[in-house]
């Protein structure tokens, strides 16, 4: 059989798989290093599951000096949507995940293992699949469309698998002459890799995450370069995983089924194989059953959700290490000052089955993230979401960015800071009334909550404002005189001297604050109320109980 022959008519000017072997030679890593890549295809945005397998990769590339590169699998050209590329580069660029190799914009490359587009690499594929040609490992096939659906209907109605296999393989029994005519003759033909697999054998593999895994070998014949020249993503990943030295290949569980088809490759290619580790997906709870996390259903599916929303890039990456590892958050409580690099990922340890999207819990995660940072930050942070997203938030954090910062401030960088912010969306809600304007151009009411009856309300604030309010005060004092108002409207100084003897008393310390804290601001939940006062000033203090009083 002349396979020699075949391979040259098929691809008559493309150098032989040994330049490519010495143009990409083994990196020079340290023992034990892991070469790990992020592979999405533009086809539409980027999905919080493909920034998990980012946040996963990078980390374990990170945590024993190895690499992490980005490759753009853009072989299904129509599929591929108009700006995708450059989305994938900007979600990974907003969440800190940027690559030690690969695209970092639209026409930049940084790494010595490229190009980084699958695109650009037909002929690196092309090399390979000549050298699988001659080897008798590739055929021609010349079947019609219209034959592989009939043939597909065959499969159905004679309940067997479906696919090109066996018997079913028609242009694999061509002889090689007959096909170099048929390619002479200008017939339209695509490339199948004849599989040497037998279903009735079994092959044992380790998953690093699934653990050991058995399958039947592949028998299928799978397309491997198409009508357009471009390969399948089966044999691209192959040959790039090869060449750019990938040790650790971390995708998603959908394609742990391939593993046989894949390994069979790496075989017949004469390649060691990397390892595998398939990540179950993230699921949704929904009407007591588990699903997948839906591009199509669920707006958190979607990386740019995050940032519309305003949430931490930090705390989204804190998150899905969260899911990851179970242990990470004991290890977190441990650990609250250190950065999270620190913290070991072990593949070994992630769920098999798929761990549940806690919207609730994310949030938790990024008050806990936003509490721990400067007011200065908090600012910074959220004037550039707000440039995005908020016209309003920005105009009220200009507006006087001291006294903002005067107002970030409170309860922040102490040992208990304060946890009432989870994405920058909340923030205008939680400083407006802080803002005389805006607090004037609220046309809400005192909703009055233990203290009820307005006039015993307006009495209190009334007293308080007459013979307690000292805006020179310290904390302690301040604190002091809202306990002898108390006393003199019959509500406990202390709470539990309430708990205690509650018939004796009409209420607390607590209701008299929370009073004062409704006239100040509208609102029964804030930041430290002497705080506040403080930051108000006297004047804007005395006006606002005055017209608590007034309205009340």
């Amino acid at each position: 059989m002349n396979y020699e022959e075949l391979a040259n008519i098929i691809f008559p000017d493309i150098k032989d798989i040994e330049y490519y072997e010495e143009k990409y030679p083994k990196r020079n890593l340290q023992e034990g290093a892991i070469v790990t890549r992020f592979a999405p295809s533009p086809t539409g945005f980027v999905h919080i599951g493909g920034l998990y397998q980012s946040v996963i990769a990078k980390k374990m590339a990170e945590q024993t000096q190895g690499v992490f590169f980005v490759r753009i699998e853009d072989t299904d050209q129509k599929r591929e949507v108009e700006n995708g590329v450059i989305g994938i580069i900007k979600a990974l660029k907003d969440f800190n995940l940027e690559p030690n190799e690969g695209m970092i914009n639209e026409t930049e490359v940084i790494g010595e293992y490229g190009p980084y587009k699958q695109s650009l690499r037909k002929d690196i594929y092309k090399s390979y699949a000549k050298y699988l040609i001659k080897k008798g490992y590739v055929y021609p096939c010349f079947c019609k469309q219209e034959e592989l659906e009939q043939m597909r209907q065959k499969q159905e109605q004679a309940k067997t698998r479906t696919g090109y296999y066996g018997v079913w393989a028609k242009c694999r029994k061509i002889p090689v002459n007959e096909a170099i005519e048929k390619i002479k003759n200008g017939e339209e033909y695509i490339l199948r890799f004849k599989s040497p697999g037998n279903p009735e054998k079994k092959i044992k593999h380790h998953d690093i995450i699934k653990g050991n895994v058995d399958f039947p070998e592949n028998d299928q014949d799978i397309i491997i370069i198409k009508s357009d020249g471009l390969p399948t993503y089966h044999f691209a990943h192959v040959v790039d995983d090869h060449l750019m030295k990938t040790t650790c290949v971390i995708r998603g569980d959908e394609w742990l089924s391939s593993v046989p088809l894949h390994l069979q490759l790496f075989q017949v290619l004469g390649f060691k194989p990397p390892k595998y580790a398939h990540i179950a997906p993230i699921m949704k709870e929904e009407n007591g059953t588990k699903r997948k996390l839906s591009k199509r259903k669920d707006q958190e599916a979607a990386v740019s959700y995050y940032a519309e929303q305003g949430i931490p890039h930090e705390a989204v990456y804190e998150y899905l290490l969260n899911i990851a590892n179970s242990n990470f958050e004991q290890w977190r409580k441990q650990n609250k000052e250190l950065q999270n690099k620190e913290f070991e990922l072990q593949l070994n340890k992630m769920s098999v089955s798929g761990a549940l999207f806690d919207l609730v819990k994310l949030l938790d995660i990024s008050k806990t993230v936003i509490s721990k940072y400067t007011a200065k930050e908090v600012y910074e942070e959220a004037l550039k979401w707000a440039k995005e997203y908020d016209v309003q938030l920005q105009n009220l954090l200009q507006k006087d960015e001291q006294y903002t910062l005067k107002i970030l401030s409170i309860e922040r960088g102490k040992e208990k800071p304060r946890r009432d912010i989870s994405k920058w969306s909340d923030l205008k809600e939680n400083i407006q009334y802080m803002y005389k304007e805006e607090f004037e151009k609220e046309n809400s009411e005192y909703q009055l909550q233990k203290i009820d009856n307005r006039q015993e309300a307006k009495n209190i604030i009334s007293s308080y404002l007459e013979k307690y309010y000292n805006h020179e005060d310290e904390k302690e004092t301040w604190f002091g005189k809202i306990k002898e108002l108390a006393h003199e409207y019959n509500y406990a100084k202390e709470v539990k001297e309430y708990k205690a003897n509650p018939e004796q008393y009409k209420g607390h310390v607590g209701d008299i604050s929370t009073l004062i804290r409704i006239a100040l601001t509208k609102r029964s939940n804030t930041p430290d109320m002497y705080e506040i006062m403080q930051v108000l000033g006297k004047e804007e203090v005395q006006k606002r109980l005055q017209t608590a009083i007034k309205n009340l």
